[in-house]
């Protein structure tokens, strides 16, 4: 019996660690791109993994790689000093405690949420509904979080941060989530039962 707990806590460490690879890789090809390329859009696509995981593999491991994600990002905006960096990291001028929940919050229920809709619904409609929902899940939970706990940044301007929400980023992201969680799962699904 140990030896089977161990086996499967060695599996569970392995899609973890690949997971987390994928997101490194996401990050820094997206970073270079988007600052090499001069285009309107820059879309976050370091959630899709995190979005994948949760449907194949559950909630738990889902969760990690948003615990994962949410490292990333208070680490890039430690580093990276950015006019937007104190809303995710608590180590930079006027950062602090509600930086990390901005930071770390949203992106862990990236990890729940699609799993959940895709059980409920467990068909094709069901992945682009839960790739969909997983984005938006970042966007609504990230900017709430700014507007409650920053209030300064949208000076209570609900009109504002919606328009932020519904924005060409938030948009491109969904669309770019939904398509490849339905695109990536059911193969990685088949490799999954093998």
């Amino acid at each position: 019996m140990p030896s089977l707990n161990r086996k499967k806590q060695s599996n569970t460490l392995a899609v973890v660690a690949m997971f987390f690879a994928t997101m490194l890789v996401i990050h820094f090809m997206t970073s270079f791109i988007f600052n090499v390329l001069p285009v309107p859009i820059k879309p976050t696509l370091v959630h899709v993994p995190v979005i994948i995981a949760s449907i194949i593999y559950g909630p738990r491991i889902g969760a990690s790689l948003g615990f994962l994600m949410g490292i990333i990002s208070v680490v890039t905006n430690t580093m990276i000093l950015l006019p937007t960096s104190y809303l995710f990291s608590p180590f930079v001028p006027n950062g602090n405690i509600n930086s990390l929940i901005i930071a770390m919050i949203p992106r862990i229920l990236i990890g729940i949420t699609p799993y959940f809709v895709y059980n409920f619904l467990k068909n094709k409609t069901g992945l682009i509904i839960a790739g969909a929902i997983g984005s938006m899940t970042n966007t609504l939970f990230v900017l709430g979080g700014i507007f409650i706990l920053f209030a300064n940044v949208y000076s209570g301007d609900v009109q504002a941060m919606l328009a932020t929400v519904f924005g060409a980023n938030a948009i491109a992201e969904m669309v770019i989530s939904a398509i490849l969680t339905v695109a990536v799962v059911p193969v990685l699904e088949k490799l999954a039962k093998r």
